[in-house]
């Protein structure tokens, strides 16, 4: 089955390996992302006010160029892409009256007709896959390998855009199982990385990272899996600065959730990049069984 895909920014410069990686996985399990032939950013975020309409322009184009190449799906591997296309998704399918606004506003563009769903590559995994199907298709175990599952902010909340609970996310906790790896529950799995504040706030970014990986490692984790580009930023980058501001301590690995997929499908370690990783996860897999 083809799927429409939109990468967004982030995916064609800092995460390029959480979007080789997943599309990989695709192959692997008879699927292909298709990336849409026009694209823009998704606006980056979505409007807390309902006066605002501007900054749901950017992300309903991407919706109409969705619906142009005929499809009624698109697919994001971004939390924050995804967060922000269903939020507009959302908000004009509530109100007719926005929807029209909008289309009337993008005189260039077709009307948008509510058609395209929104969907994130973890809910393909689950909903259209099923960590069922998936855990048979697994060649290489995580045997041994503790991981604690990150969710951060934007694949959580709203509710209304959520992709599972917000209080009590298992997305994560089911796919670490699948895979065969161990589960290291930690409850500032929802916390916020410190997100953009890493830009002017350094240092605030680096004590998030701090806070949230002592946890996980006082309760046993290996390492920390998650979704977010720039969450993995914050917990990886930030936090491998962290170890100047704080004694004794030493960042645990972070990995994209698609790049233990890939290992554990046996796909080939080097489509990983685990070069971009500014903690270097090797040697913990490697120690682990999980690479050679």
């Amino acid at each position: 089955m083809e799927m429409l895909y939109y990468p967004g920014c982030t995916l064609k410069t800092s995460a390029v390996n959480l979007e080789r990686t997943a599309f990989a996985i695709a192959e692997a399990l008879g699927h292909s992302l298709k990336e849409m032939d026009e694209w823009n950013c998704c606006g980056v975020v979505a409007s807390l006010t309902s006066d605002d309409l501007m900054h749901h322009l950017a992300p309903l184009r991407n919706l109409i160029h969705a619906q142009d190449e005929g499809k009624d799906s698109i697919v994001t591997l971004c939390d924050m892409c995804c967060n922000t296309l269903k939020q507009t998704n959302l908000r004009v399918k509530e109100s007719e009256d926005d929807l029209a606004t909008l289309n009337d506003f993008m005189d260039l563009e077709n009307d948008y007709s509510n058609s395209v769903k929104v969907l994130h590559f973890l809910e393909f995994l689950r909903d259209e896959v099923g960590f069922a199907v998936l855990k048979k298709k697994v060649k290489q175990p995580l045997k041994g390998l503790k991981l604690m599952p990150y969710y951060g902010c934007t694949m959580l909340r709203p509710r209304e855009v959520a992709i599972d609970d917000a209080e009590e996310p298992v997305v994560l906790h089911d796919l670490i199982r699948a895979l065969g790896g161990e589960v290291v529950d930690n409850p500032y799995k929802i916390e916020c990385c410190g997100s953009y504040k890493t830009i002017d706030e350094k240092e605030l970014a680096s004590n998030r990272a701090y806070r949230i990986s002592s946890f996980a490692v006082e309760r046993g984790a290996d390492a920390i899996m998650l979704s977010c580009p720039l969450c993995r930023y914050n917990l990886d980058v930030r936090g491998k600065e962290a170890e100047s501001m704080f004694e004794n301590y030493k960042q645990i690995p972070i990995f994209y959730y698609t790049q233990l997929v890939a290992l554990a499908l046996g796909l080939d370690a080097d489509i990983c990049e685990f070069e971009r990783n500014a903690v270097d996860p090797v040697p913990v897999l490697k120690e682990k069984g999980v690479m050679q």
